[in-house]
C-alpha cells in the first residue's frame, strides 16, 4: 500500500467564516494566513503557530445557516491532543475565562477528555492519553 505523510489539514463548513475565524483565534490561538474564494465557497485558511496545524473554515454559498448536527453523516468531532492531564485543567480554566461552554473533564480508561463547541456547535475535544504518540 502507498504511504501518506500525515495530516495535511482539517476543513470545517461554517455559517460565518469571520465569526469562526475570530473564535478559533481567540480561543485556540489560530492565525489567518491565507484566503480562498471560489464560486461555491469563501474560505479562511488558519495556521496554529506552535504546532503547525492547518484549519480551513469554509463558508459555502449554499449554506442554509443550520447548526452542526453530529447525527448526520459526516464529521462527528475533532480531538486535539495535549501532553498531560494537568494541561486539561489549564484548558478548562482558559475556556471558563473565555466564556466557552465546556464539559467537566472526564477521566476514562481510554484517556481524559474535555469537550467544547465552536460557534456552529461543532464538538471539539482536548484529549490526553498516557503514552499517546
Amino acid at each position: 500500500m502507498p504511504e501518506f505523510a500525515g495530516l495535511s489539514h482539517v476543513s470545517l463548513s461554517v455559517r460565518d467564516r469571520d465569526a469562526s475565524r475570530d473564535w478559533y483565534h481567540r480561543v485556540l490561538g489560530f492565525a489567518q494566513f491565507e484566503e480562498s474564494r471560489t464560486d461555491a465557497f469563501d474560505e479562511w485558511i488558519l495556521l496554529h503557530p506552535r504546532n503547525g496545524m492547518v484549519l480551513c473554515l469554509q463558508q459555502h454559498k449554499a449554506n442554509r445557516g443550520e447548526e452542526f448536527d453530529p447525527a448526520r453523516t459526516g464529521g462527528d468531532h475533532l480531538g486535539l491532543k495535549v501532553d498531560s492531564r494537568e494541561e486539561l485543567d489549564a484548558w478548562a480554566d482558559w475556556f471558563t475565562q473565555q466564556g466557552v461552554t465546556h464539559s467537566p473533564i472526564v477521566d476514562a480508561p481510554y484517556g481524559s477528555v474535555l469537550t467544547f463547541k465552536d460557534p456552529d456547535l461543532f464538538q471539539l475535544e482536548m484529549f490526553y492519553r498516557p503514552n499517546h504518540p
